[in-house]
Protein backbone atom coordinates (compact mmCIF):
# COMPACT_ATOMS: atom_id res chain seq x y z
CA UNK A 1 0.00 0.00 0.00
CA UNK A 2 1.76 3.12 -0.92
CA UNK A 3 0.32 6.63 -0.04
CA UNK A 4 0.87 9.29 1.70
CA UNK A 5 -0.50 8.90 5.55
CA UNK A 6 -0.51 11.64 7.98
CA UNK A 7 0.91 10.65 11.39
CA UNK A 8 -1.61 8.55 13.46
CA UNK A 9 -0.52 10.86 16.85
CA UNK A 10 0.41 14.04 15.07
CA UNK A 11 3.87 13.52 14.68
CA UNK A 12 6.17 10.65 12.70
CA UNK A 13 6.64 7.80 14.61
CA UNK A 14 10.56 7.58 15.11
CA UNK A 15 12.91 6.08 17.26
CA UNK A 16 13.68 9.09 19.40
CA UNK A 17 9.92 9.21 20.03
CA UNK A 18 8.49 5.73 20.39
CA UNK A 19 9.92 2.31 21.90
CA UNK A 20 8.74 -0.98 21.06
CA UNK A 21 6.80 -3.06 23.90
CA UNK A 22 6.58 -6.83 23.63
CA UNK A 23 3.66 -7.70 25.73
CA UNK A 24 3.54 -10.82 24.58
CA UNK A 25 3.21 -14.32 26.90
CA UNK A 26 6.79 -14.63 26.52
CA UNK A 27 7.04 -11.16 28.49
CA UNK A 28 7.11 -12.33 32.09
CA UNK A 29 7.56 -9.44 33.71
CA UNK A 30 4.05 -8.81 32.54
CA UNK A 31 1.76 -11.41 35.06
CA UNK A 32 -1.74 -11.65 36.03
CA UNK A 33 -1.41 -9.88 38.74
CA UNK A 34 -0.14 -6.78 36.72
CA UNK A 35 -2.64 -6.40 34.14
CA UNK A 36 -5.81 -7.89 35.30
CA UNK A 37 -6.14 -4.92 37.38
CA UNK A 38 -6.21 -1.75 35.44
CA UNK A 39 -4.79 0.52 37.72
CA UNK A 40 -1.63 -1.73 38.13
CA UNK A 41 -1.85 -2.30 34.41
CA UNK A 42 -1.55 1.60 33.56
CA UNK A 43 1.47 1.73 36.51
CA UNK A 44 3.15 -0.88 34.08
CA UNK A 45 2.68 1.35 30.85
CA UNK A 46 3.68 4.83 32.74
CA UNK A 47 6.62 2.88 33.70
CA UNK A 48 8.01 1.95 30.55
CA UNK A 49 7.65 5.00 29.08
CA UNK A 50 9.05 6.65 31.83
CA UNK A 51 12.15 3.97 31.75
CA UNK A 52 12.43 4.58 27.92
CA UNK A 53 12.10 8.86 28.32
CA UNK A 54 9.56 8.22 25.14
CA UNK A 55 5.95 9.41 25.04
CA UNK A 56 4.67 6.60 22.71
CA UNK A 57 5.12 2.52 23.06
CA UNK A 58 4.15 0.72 19.96
CA UNK A 59 3.29 -2.85 18.70
CA UNK A 60 1.16 -5.87 19.10
CA UNK A 61 0.67 -6.75 15.43
CA UNK A 62 0.12 -10.91 15.38
CA UNK A 63 1.19 -10.76 19.13
CA UNK A 64 -0.13 -13.86 21.26
CA UNK A 65 -1.05 -12.26 24.81
CA UNK A 66 -2.03 -13.35 27.59
CA UNK A 67 -3.52 -10.35 29.07
CA UNK A 68 -6.97 -11.16 27.52
CA UNK A 69 -7.67 -13.55 30.12
CA UNK A 70 -8.11 -11.10 32.33
CA UNK A 71 -11.86 -10.28 30.37
CA UNK A 72 -14.97 -12.23 29.28
CA UNK A 73 -14.90 -10.42 26.08
CA UNK A 74 -12.13 -12.35 24.78
CA UNK A 75 -13.41 -15.90 25.86
CA UNK A 76 -14.23 -18.64 23.68
CA UNK A 77 -15.65 -21.29 25.75
CA UNK A 78 -14.55 -22.03 29.73
CA UNK A 79 -10.80 -22.56 29.59
CA UNK A 80 -10.22 -20.75 26.17
CA UNK A 81 -9.59 -17.42 24.98
CA UNK A 82 -9.02 -15.61 22.07
CA UNK A 83 -5.08 -14.59 22.69
CA UNK A 84 -3.63 -13.14 18.87
CA UNK A 85 -3.29 -9.45 18.62
CA UNK A 86 -4.67 -8.27 15.28
CA UNK A 87 -3.90 -4.64 15.17
CA UNK A 88 -1.09 -2.27 16.52
CA UNK A 89 -1.56 -0.16 19.80
CA UNK A 90 -0.04 2.76 20.18
CA UNK A 91 0.62 3.74 24.10
CA UNK A 92 0.70 6.83 25.94
CA UNK A 93 -1.26 9.15 27.97
CA UNK A 94 -4.88 9.86 28.32
CA UNK A 95 -6.08 12.86 26.10
CA UNK A 96 -2.86 12.42 23.44
CA UNK A 97 -4.98 13.56 19.94
CA UNK A 98 -5.46 11.48 17.54
CA UNK A 99 -5.26 12.03 13.74
CA UNK A 100 -7.08 10.64 10.50
CA UNK A 101 -4.12 9.02 8.60
CA UNK A 102 -5.82 9.12 5.23
CA UNK A 103 -9.10 10.79 3.42
CA UNK A 104 -12.45 8.62 4.14
CA UNK A 105 -15.41 8.80 5.18
CA UNK A 106 -17.13 7.83 8.83
CA UNK A 107 -18.36 4.86 8.33
CA UNK A 108 -19.65 4.04 11.88
CA UNK A 109 -19.32 4.42 15.59
CA UNK A 110 -20.02 2.83 19.02
CA UNK A 111 -19.09 2.97 22.43
CA UNK A 112 -17.96 -0.58 23.01
CA UNK A 113 -18.55 -0.57 27.16
CA UNK A 114 -17.24 -3.34 29.55
CA UNK A 115 -14.42 -4.49 31.20
CA UNK A 116 -11.41 -5.02 28.47
CA UNK A 117 -13.71 -4.09 25.70
CA UNK A 118 -12.57 -0.97 22.98
CA UNK A 119 -15.03 1.29 24.75
CA UNK A 120 -15.33 4.32 22.00
CA UNK A 121 -14.54 2.64 19.01
CA UNK A 122 -14.13 4.67 15.73
CA UNK A 123 -14.12 3.10 12.00
CA UNK A 124 -13.37 5.17 8.61
CA UNK A 125 -14.22 3.96 5.28
CA UNK A 126 -11.33 4.42 2.50
CA UNK A 127 -10.47 4.11 -1.21
CA UNK A 128 -7.07 2.97 -1.43
CA UNK A 129 -5.55 2.11 -4.93
CA UNK A 130 -8.98 1.25 -6.20
CA UNK A 131 -10.07 -0.94 -3.93
CA UNK A 132 -12.23 -0.69 -0.32
CA UNK A 133 -10.08 -1.03 2.78
CA UNK A 134 -11.54 0.55 6.46
CA UNK A 135 -9.63 1.60 9.52
CA UNK A 136 -10.14 1.03 12.98
CA UNK A 137 -9.51 3.24 16.31
CA UNK A 138 -10.59 2.14 19.59
CA UNK A 139 -10.19 2.82 22.87
CA UNK A 140 -11.11 7.04 22.22
CA UNK A 141 -12.74 9.33 24.66
CA UNK A 142 -16.14 9.14 24.86
CA UNK A 143 -16.26 13.13 24.97
CA UNK A 144 -15.19 13.00 21.51
CA UNK A 145 -18.26 11.30 19.79
CA UNK A 146 -20.49 14.06 19.93
CA UNK A 147 -18.41 15.12 16.71
CA UNK A 148 -18.65 12.09 14.66
CA UNK A 149 -21.49 11.45 11.99
CA UNK A 150 -21.71 8.53 9.83
CA UNK A 151 -20.97 8.94 6.05
CA UNK A 152 -19.30 12.49 6.87
CA UNK A 153 -16.02 12.86 5.07
CA UNK A 154 -12.85 13.10 7.06
CA UNK A 155 -10.08 14.58 5.47
CA UNK A 156 -6.36 13.34 6.31
CA UNK A 157 -4.51 15.18 8.96
CA UNK A 158 -7.82 16.12 10.64
CA UNK A 159 -8.59 15.25 14.55
CA UNK A 160 -10.53 12.35 14.91
CA UNK A 161 -10.47 12.01 18.76
CA UNK A 162 -8.10 11.48 21.87
CA UNK A 163 -7.02 8.91 24.35
CA UNK A 164 -9.63 7.27 26.40
CA UNK A 165 -9.05 7.28 30.45
CA UNK A 166 -9.26 3.91 31.99
CA UNK A 167 -12.85 4.70 33.18
CA UNK A 168 -14.30 4.68 29.73
CA UNK A 169 -12.33 2.83 27.14
CA UNK A 170 -12.61 -0.80 28.80
CA UNK A 171 -10.70 -0.33 31.57
CA UNK A 172 -6.80 -0.49 29.73
CA UNK A 173 -3.85 1.99 29.92
CA UNK A 174 -4.48 5.18 27.82
CA UNK A 175 -3.80 3.48 24.04
CA UNK A 176 -4.81 3.28 20.28
CA UNK A 177 -5.93 0.43 18.93
CA UNK A 178 -5.37 0.76 15.29
CA UNK A 179 -6.38 -1.94 12.76
CA UNK A 180 -7.06 -2.48 9.15
CA UNK A 181 -9.81 -4.19 7.83
CA UNK A 182 -10.83 -5.44 3.86
CA UNK A 183 -13.97 -7.05 4.47
CA UNK A 184 -15.99 -5.71 7.54
CA UNK A 185 -19.07 -7.35 6.96
CA UNK A 186 -22.07 -6.09 9.04
CA UNK A 187 -20.20 -4.89 11.96
CA UNK A 188 -20.38 -1.30 12.73
CA UNK A 189 -18.91 0.71 15.25
CA UNK A 190 -17.38 -2.88 16.39
CA UNK A 191 -14.79 -5.52 15.14
CA UNK A 192 -12.77 -8.24 16.46
CA UNK A 193 -9.74 -6.86 17.40
CA UNK A 194 -8.14 -10.45 18.81
CA UNK A 195 -8.55 -13.80 17.34
CA UNK A 196 -8.08 -17.71 18.34
CA UNK A 197 -5.23 -18.90 16.77
CA UNK A 198 -6.84 -21.17 14.68
CA UNK A 199 -8.63 -18.28 12.80
CA UNK A 200 -5.43 -16.08 12.36
CA UNK A 201 -4.67 -16.46 8.60
CA UNK A 202 -8.01 -15.90 7.55
CA UNK A 203 -7.50 -12.56 9.82
CA UNK A 204 -4.27 -12.39 9.04
CA UNK A 205 -5.59 -11.34 5.27
CA UNK A 206 -8.35 -9.76 6.14
CA UNK A 207 -6.65 -7.50 8.81
CA UNK A 208 -3.37 -6.63 6.91
CA UNK A 209 0.12 -5.64 8.78
CA UNK A 210 -1.05 -1.48 10.10
CA UNK A 211 2.51 -0.57 9.88
CA UNK A 212 2.18 -0.36 6.61
CA UNK A 213 0.26 3.03 7.38
CA UNK A 214 2.31 3.90 9.82
CA UNK A 215 5.59 3.34 8.95
CA UNK A 216 7.09 2.78 12.23
CA UNK A 217 11.07 1.39 11.06
CA UNK A 218 11.69 -1.00 14.22
CA UNK A 219 8.56 -3.18 14.22
CA UNK A 220 9.18 -6.88 12.91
Amino acid sequence: MLADFYPLMGVPLTSSNTEVLDLSAKNTSLNRAVYQEGSSFENFITHFLKLSNKPFAIGGYLENRSIYSRSEVFSSGKTSFRNIHMGIDIWSFPGAPVFCPLEGRIHSFQDNMGFGNYGPTLILEHELQGRVIYSLYGHLSRADMGAWQAGMTVIKGTLLGHLGALEENGCWPAHLHFQLIHKIGEYRGDYPGVCMEVDMQYYKQNCPDPNKWINYPHLK
